[in-house]
């Protein structure tokens, strides 16, 4: 298999939110746009949010995210 043309999930959304600079955190759509826009990940918008509510789960898991408001993959996150 070859190695994915993209950083791990866990790495795209700690620089989509660092860049986003959002007072309050991010929320996961705005997440979703950034790594739509600035990473090589396909057109799969399904497929893309779908790994990305496990990254944010994992990362509130880790304590590399916080969440400031929602439940699960919902809400806004910050580092």
């Amino acid at each position: 298999k070859a190695p994915a043309a993209h950083p791990h999930y866990a790495e795209m959304v700690a620089a989509a939110v660092t860049s986003l600079k959002e007072r309050g955190g991010s929320s996961r759509s705005a997440i979703l746009k950034y790594i739509l826009k600035n990473f090589n990940v396909g057109a799969e918008e399904k497929k893309i949010n779908a790994h990305l509510k496990l990254a944010l789960k994992a990362g509130v898991a880790k304590g590399t995210l916080k969440q400031t408001k929602g439940t699960g993959a919902s809400g806004s996150f910050k580092m």
